[in-house]
């Protein structure tokens, strides 16, 4: 990652397979392979492309209407992640990301205006992707990727970690509230990182410890379902002080 565009630099996701430019004959060749939705992402960046600006960038919301129009041509459903590993370099580096909690409305602001002028074309949302990869706080580019934050900057990892896990649910929270008052048709989801956790043998230490260790990447999804702590994540907190 560079502030700035390094002409010496490659950036593959800059091209990728040039979707922005080709995007009418992939959704054409969508139809014909019989795809019935297609699940892709709206860039932060490309609405707002520093975060925290008043307004959003208006070249970026038609690109996006242009897209939803082709799909639904086709009669193909889209199915919109709001952040998949896009938050904005300035918000990342100005404000600190998901630790500082005026991200949260930053990406609540980003979120309404996606639910507004989209709010009769698509139907199917996620805020969200990936929010408990973060859990591997001894990784930079998780917490990076998710919150905008390296964790090992901060004299205790993990509480920071804990931090912005929380600001991102609360985030979510917020997003789906304000998604359901635009449209309470809103279908809005979550997408986990699934990663099974298999117990070395059936020793019930083994198995004790596979549970709590899904347990622990897993209490992201029973916030966003049950909109509420479960016992076991609270008891965890508990532990670790």
């Amino acid at each position: 990652i560079t502030p700035v565009i390094d002409e010496n630099e490659f950036y593959p996701n800059h091209e990728a397979i040039d979707f922005y430019h080709r995007y009418k004959e992939d959704i054409a060749l969508f139809k014909e392979m019989g795809f019935k939705c297609f699940r892709t992402s709206i860039a932060w960046t490309r609405i707002f492309p520093l975060g925290d600006e008043d307004e959003p960038n208006e070249e970026g919301l038609q690109f996006y209407d242009d897209v939803f129009d082709e799909l639904l041509k086709y009669g193909i459903e889209p199915v919109i992640t709001l952040s998949h590993f896009e938050i904005p370099y300035h918000l990342a580096k100005e404000y600190g990301g998901f630790m500082n909690r005026k991200t949260i409305d930053f990406f609540v602001k980003f979120a309404k205006v996606c639910f507004e002028r989209y709010k009769d074309k698509v139907k199917y949302w996620m805020t969200f992707n990936e929010i408990n990869n973060q859990m591997n706080y001894k990784n930079d580019i998780f917490g990076w990727t998710n919150s905008g934050v390296h964790f090992g900057d901060y004299d205790n990892p993990e509480e920071a970690m804990y931090i912005c896990g929380h600001h991102t649910l609360v985030a979510s929270a917020l997003a789906v509230k304000a998604g359901k008052a635009i449209n309470p048709d809103f279908h809005i989801g979550n997408m986990i990182a699934m990663v099974p956790i298999y117990p070395y043998s059936c020793r019930p230490a083994d198995m004790v410890l596979s549970t709590q260790m899904m347990h622990d990447r897993w209490f992201f999804c029973d916030v966003q379902v049950r909109g509420h702590y479960p016992a076991y994540a609270l008891k965890m907190f508990e532990r670790k002080g």
